[in-house]
């Protein structure tokens, strides 16, 4: 797994760079690159977990978003917020084209049967289509105020002719976290 672990002053720089391998003793952000594995827009290259003092941010690089309903783009992205407790306790799901919705939700685990009741609290959802990238904001209070964080990524997708399956790119491995984030 490659990982950057960065300062918050360096986060905005190492979003416009290549993530390297460094590692600190500390850190309130990581960066996880993903393989070009996927042929879809939504295909998985980055995430950035950013554990803030108010907020979480995750931000998602891909190789081609578009606002199209037709790519049928979305994501769930899992939050693990207590090391004792196996799994993720959040799950924010929404789709990346334009008109979309999306909501965070409690989870006891991985798949939409697993998924509980609506979260109270601020979060929002922003597509950046020129630089391939979605950026989630989940305010700190509303997924408990955790003294560290981290994420799994899935993302998906539908074929336009309307004869294949969809597709599905996860961070790394299926159901595999990114390294803790201490805020």
């Amino acid at each position: 797994m490659h990982t950057t672990r960065l300062s918050a002053a360096a986060l905005s720089v190492a979003a416009a760079l290549t993530l390297s391998l460094q590692a600190a003793a500390s850190a309130d952000a990581i960066g996880v690159q993903d393989p070009n594995d996927l042929d879809h827009g939504v295909d998985l290259r980055s995430v950035v977990l950013d554990h803030r003092t108010d907020n979480v941010v995750v931000t998602t690089t891909h190789t081609d978003l578009r606002p199209s309903f037709r790519t049928g783009s979305s994501a769930a992205i899992y939050f693990d917020t207590d090391e004792l407790d196996a799994g993720p306790e959040y799950v924010f799901v929404g789709a990346f084209f334009s008109g979309s919705d999306y909501q965070l939700l409690a989870t006891e685990g991985f798949g939409h049967r697993r998924w509980g009741q609506p979260v109270e609290g601020s979060y929002e959802l922003r597509l950046r289509y020129i630089k391939d990238q979605a950026r989630i904001r989940i305010a700190r209070e509303a997924i408990g105020s955790p003294d560290q964080v981290r994420v799994a990524v899935r993302v998906s997708g539908t074929r336009p002719n309307g004869t294949s399956m969809g597709v599905v790119d996860w961070l790394q491995e299926p159901r595999s976290f990114t390294d803790w984030v201490a805020q």
